[in-house]
């Protein structure tokens, strides 16, 4: 049956089906896609218990730049304390006493926000190892999101030791360089064993810009973020019991 003009009798409802189905189809194949990845994630972090993390997200993409990769995977208990300790005064000092995320440097973050300050980092070491490992370095709510649940799901199965020494040996520490040992080995040429506590304080200094602030030849902003990490490392240390288990 035809209508004036000579266009067969429900044809736009028929174009109209049709992209309907394939909204459906795509909008399926994307929450398959969802699942799959999730379900990937929980089995890596199972796994990630026991075997270590073969490369990270952003070491693919540097390696994808051309970029010589210096890594070198080293238990916990042969980095020296000196350098959990500074990075928890670096970047968590709640580690030992949250499980997974710091509510309380979250609502502070907030409040800031609200106000109009500049934006202050809120995310926990949990938060950050599961950054590296399992998703993506650029800045997005949807990131911060999947981060959340991904922190305690990854403290609850590794603990805090396994989380730890994840992070050390996943964190990037200049171009290229990645992990404790090959930070240690780059900016102090000596291993992540022997660091001291200023050379941890420096390392935990440059990790929001690794890419510019250079432990090994500090700038004047480095020296003075790393003396006053340096300076809150003593009262840490009593309270990063969780690490040294």
């Amino acid at each position: 049956m035809t209508v004036k003009g000579g266009e067969p009798a429900g044809g736009e409802d028929n174009v109209g089906s049709k992209a309907g189905l394939w909204a459906k189809r795509i909008a399926g194949a994307v929450v398959l896609l969802a699942v799959a990845y999730g379900l990937a994630v929980l089995l890596a972090i199972v796994v990630f218990r026991f075997v270590d993390p073969p490369f990270t997200p952003l070491m693919a993409v540097e390696k994808l730049k051309g970029e010589t990769l210096k890594r070198h995977w080293v238990p916990l208990s042969e980095i020296s304390k000196n350098l959990p300790v500074a990075v928890i005064a670096a970047e968590d000092g709640q580690f030992c006493r949250h499980h997974g995320v710091d509510w309380g440097a979250v609502r502070i973050a907030l409040k800031e926000a609200s106000k109009g300050g500049d934006p202050r980092g809120a995310s926990t070491i949990p938060m950050q190892t599961v950054k590296n490992v399992f998703l993506w370095s650029s800045r997005s709510y949807l990131r911060k999101f999947l981060e959340v649940p991904l922190a305690y799901v990854t403290v609850a199965v590794w603990g805090k030791p396994r989380d730890m020494e994840i992070y050390l040996n996943v964190v990037e520490w200049g171009p290229g360089v990645f992990g404790a040992e090959a930070a240690a080995r780059y900016h102090f040429g000596k291993k992540a064993s022997q660091l001291t506590q200023r050379e941890a304080a420096l390392l935990a200094a440059a990790l929001p810009n690794p890419h510019v602030r250079r432990p090994g030849r500090p700038g004047p902003v480095t020296r003075a973020v790393a003396g006053a990490i340096q300076g809150r490392m003593p009262l840490i240390a009593k309270r990063s019991d969780c690490v040294f288990e």
